[in-house]
């Protein structure tokens, strides 16, 4: 990989980032158009009323070519959320998910959380040991069917 930038999220990037999950997510897991409804639906209300103060969205890019994104957004004054971690297949294994982690979590800590929750599935496992990693715990699983699949949610937190 040449040189990978962490830029912020610009609403131009919203379709490219609707479809990078649709597409990724159907072919992975098998998930239904219902998954790539709800992307569209937290970046719509990401764009039309965040708080750039206390939230902000990145995307990874190389060469002006988008890898991957990770979001940080206001759960409660205390709380912030991750949502939106994506990367795609040919920027995993090399570090940058981390990258991108760090860079939310570091950011959430200097606009004053206290912690960070997520929400994700257990066949996410990359995704799961790179929390781990990182300090987060698992706090919650429950079988759910979603996006048309019979899956295993999971909840993290992280205090600071």
């Amino acid at each position: 990989m040449t040189e990978v930038t962490l830029r912020q999220f610009d609403r131009s990037d919203r379709d490219w980032l609707v479809e990078q999950h649709g597409v990724l997510y159907a072919r992975a897991e098998g998930f239904d158009a219902s998954f790539g409804e709800l992307v569209a639906e937290i970046l719509d209300d990401f764009i039309a009323d965040h708080d750039a103060r206390a939230e902000r969205g990145w995307i990874a890019e190389e060469n002006g070519q988008p890898l991957g994104s990770i979001f940080c957004v206001r759960l409660s004054e205390t709380t912030a959320k991750l949502r939106l971690f994506l990367l795609v297949p040919e920027a995993r294994g090399k570090g940058l998910g981390k990258r991108l982690l760090t860079t939310c979590m570091e950011f959430a800590e200097t606009r004053g959380y206290a912690g960070m929750q997520l929400w994700t599935h257990e066949s996410h496992t990359a995704a799961g040991a790179l929390y781990r990693a990182a300090g987060w715990d698992l706090i919650s699983a429950k079988p759910v069917h979603s996006f048309g699949q019979d899956l295993v949610e999971q909840s993290w937190t992280y205090r600071f």
